[in-house]
C-alpha cells in the first residue's frame, strides 16, 4: 500500500489509464511539462494588463459613467422602467407610485404648510395657534400614513401574490411626503385614476 513501486508497475497503471477512451481536459493537456508558477504568473499578468495610457481610460470610464447617470435621470423624470434604477423598477414598484400618485396625501402639502406654520410662529399674536397647528399637522400625517399603509398593504397583497412586496409600502410612504411636483420617478397617472 505504502511501497514504491517498481518502473514496471508505473507504466503498466498509466498505459491502463490511457487505454480506458476517456476524452482529454482541454485545460490539462498533458503533452508537455507543466509550466512553473512564475512562468504561469508572467502569462497572466499579460493577459490582464492595464492599459498603457492610465489618463485616457480614467477620462473613458467618467464618460460611460456620465451617460449611464445621464440616462438614468432621464428615466426617472420620463418614467421609462427600462432605466430606471434597480430600487424603482418592477411591478410592484410602479403599482406603489401609481397608488401614491391617484390621491391627495396630507404629507405632500407638509412643506408649504410648515412654512406657512413657522410665519406664525414669528408673530406673537398667532403663536399659540401655530403650535396647535403644528400638533394638528403632525396627527393628520401619522392618521393618513397609517391608513395609506393598511390600504395599499392590502391591495399588494391583492394583485401581487405571488410576487415579493417587501418594503413596498415604506417606498410609498416615503414617496407620500414629497411634493407631488418633486416627486421621481415622475407621475404617470392623474389624480383620482382608478388602478
Amino acid at each position: 500500500m505504502f511501497r514504491r513501486r517498481s518502473p514496471d508497475e508505473q507504466s503498466s497503471t498509466t498505459t491502463a489509464v490511457l487505454d480506458k477512451d476517456q476524452p482529454r481536459d482541454p485545460q490539462a493537456p498533458k503533452g508537455r511539462p507543466t509550466p512553473k508558477r512564475n512562468e504561469s504568473q508572467q502569462q497572466r499578468r499579460k493577459a490582464a494588463s492595464t492599459p498603457t495610457d492610465r489618463k485616457s481610460a480614467a477620462k473613458a470610464a467618467r464618460e460611460a459613467r456620465r451617460v449611464d447617470l445621464a440616462k438614468r435621470r432621464e428615466a426617472l423624470a420620463n418614467g421609462d422602467e427600462r432605466n430606471l434604477p434597480a430600487a424603482h423598477q418592477g411591478p410592484v414598484r410602479r403599482f406603489t407610485r401609481n397608488y401614491v400618485d391617484s390621491r391627495y396625501r396630507v404629507a405632500e402639502f407638509f412643506l408649504p404648510m410648515a412654512v406657512l406654520i413657522l410665519i406664525g410662529s414669528l408673530m406673537p399674536a398667532v403663536q399659540t395657534l401655530s403650535l396647535f397647528l403644528w400638533v394638528l399637522v403632525i396627527v393628520l400625517i401619522l392618521v393618513d400614513s397609517v391608513i395609506t399603509g393598511f390600504a395599499l398593504r392590502r391591495q399588494l397583497a391583492k394583485r401581487f401574490p405571488d410576487q415579493n412586496t417587501r418594503r413596498a409600502v415604506t417606498y410609498g410612504l416615503m414617496r407620500t411626503l414629497q411634493m407631488r411636483r418633486m416627486r421621481l420617478p415622475k407621475p404617470q397617472v392623474q389624480r383620482g385614476a382608478k388602478l
